[in-house]
């Protein structure tokens, strides 16, 4: 009653300040290291003497640890619970990053992208229901969106901290800074508790001997079709923020003679406009609902993916990657909080880790489906790709029943 109180106010209780600061602070110290890997990747390449393949394959591993950590985390926050979990999470990926100083090998490297992987991916689903269990519903869109932010936020420090790392010690040095998120658990396990609402169920499963299962997102014809649905909607989104941050700088580097420069600043008017379309969905979703909020995104991304191809200078093309930026990947914080609510308490956290990490590992592929467009077709093509995705990502969302049922605040 306190939490329903102060979210109705907008003043939020010591509990939720610090649940809401450890997950964004999270989230960017995750995004981080995730994109001190892109940064690093072409001096990795050069001094262990690895070819494309190999360099790629780095990636893909992290992807598939993800998975993994999805998978094992979410089951464990939801038998022993969100605040442990998460600060297990950080833990993993935290040291696993900064082992990459004494990396001398491709295969040491396999092994410790796959245990950050694992981290990572498992801190996604048990932050995001730490936000969902300690926020009233009507601002679960909005916190979530919060969170998200931070994650581009971790963007942003990852490519200052590549660019003056980088060019003065190289990239070993550069993952040291992995272990900065060791602080963070120390300050999650003092202030952050579990909420009522899980304690609550946890005692209820202890009484009735109840197990937590992935089986579970496929209790019934209705549920399974929800969870399948919904990991395709990942997916896509996923599948549209790779293809916008890994090949579209290049491409405009070609098309408008962008220097490496005017192609970064183009990266960062992108993940300004998707840190303003966060916020924007965040309240759209809280206030008219999820069918909504999902169908204004969705329908505006598949429209604005082509606003790229007609830019003509270096203004346009800032211009055309914010208002991207603003509705591809405005979306991202919604999911977690659509995902919170439909699922019940015992299963949220293995819920959100599940779905959304099957999403990153698939969908994480779009950047080599890209690429083969890009080898033999046009850039009209690749956009074409990319609107035909957010439209069969509309389709679906509209085809989920229980979507229907997530109406706005008021209703």
């Amino acid at each position: 009653m306190q939490a329903l109180t102060a979210a109705k106010h907008h003043a939020l209780t010591t509990n939720q300040k610090w649940t809401i600061a450890s997950t964004s602070a999270g989230f960017a110290l995750e995004n981080m290291d995730v994109m001190f890997l892109s940064f690093a990747l072409s001096s990795i390449a050069a001094t262990l003497k690895i070819n494309g393949a190999q360099a790629g394959l780095i990636s893909s591993i992290t992807n598939l640890g993800m998975l993994v950590g999805g998978i094992l985390f979410g089951i464990m926050g939801d038998r022993f619970g969100r605040v442990k979990t998460f600060s297990y999470t950080i833990f993993i990926f935290a040291f696993a990053t900064a082992a990459m100083y004494w990396a001398q090998d491709i295969t040491t490297i396999y092994v410790l992208r796959f245990l950050a992987g694992i981290g990572a991916g498992g801190e996604y689903g048990v932050g995001i229901t730490l936000i969902a269990e300690n926020f009233d519903r009507d601002h679960i869109g909005t916190m979530t969106s919060v969170a998200a932010i931070g994650g581009q936020i971790g963007a942003i420090l990852a490519a200052v901290c590549a660019a003056i790392m980088l060019p003065l010690f190289g990239w070993r040095e550069l993952f040291l800074f992995g272990l900065i998120p060791v602080l963070l658990t120390y300050f999650i396990r003092r202030h952050v508790h579990e909420s009522e609402e899980f304690l609550q169920v946890k005692q209820q499963q202890q009484t009735s001997a109840q197990k937590v299962s992935v089986l579970a997102l496929f209790q019934t014809p209705q549920r399974t079709y929800q969870t399948l649905a919904l990991m395709l909607m990942v997916i896509v989104q996923i599948a549209g923020y790779f293809g916008l941050m890994n090949w579209l700088p290049s491409i405009m580097q070609k098309r408008l003679g962008l220097s490496i420069s005017g192609s970064s600043l183009w990266m960062i008017a992108t993940i300004v406009g998707m840190s303003i379309g966060m916020m924007t969905f965040g309240k759209i979703l809280d206030y008219f609902g999820p069918r909504r909020a999902f169908g204004i995104f969705l329908l505006a991304s598949a429209l604005s993916v082509f606003g790229i191809t007609l830019a003509f200078n270096q203004i346009t093309l800032l211009l055309a990657g914010a208002i991207l930026g603003f509705f591809s990947n405005g979306m991202f914080g919604g999911y977690g909080a659509v995902i919170s609510r439909l699922y019940p308490t015992a299963i949220r956290s293995t819920a959100n880790n599940v779905i959304v990490n099957v999403g990153r590992a698939i969908g994480g592929f779009s950047s080599v489906v890209i690429g083969f467009l890009m080898d033999h077709y046009s850039l009209l093509v690749v956009m074409g790709f990319l609107s035909i995705l957010y439209v069969i990502s509309f389709l679906t969302m509209l085809s989920i029943p229980s979507f229907r049922h997530l109406g706005k605040i008021n209703e």
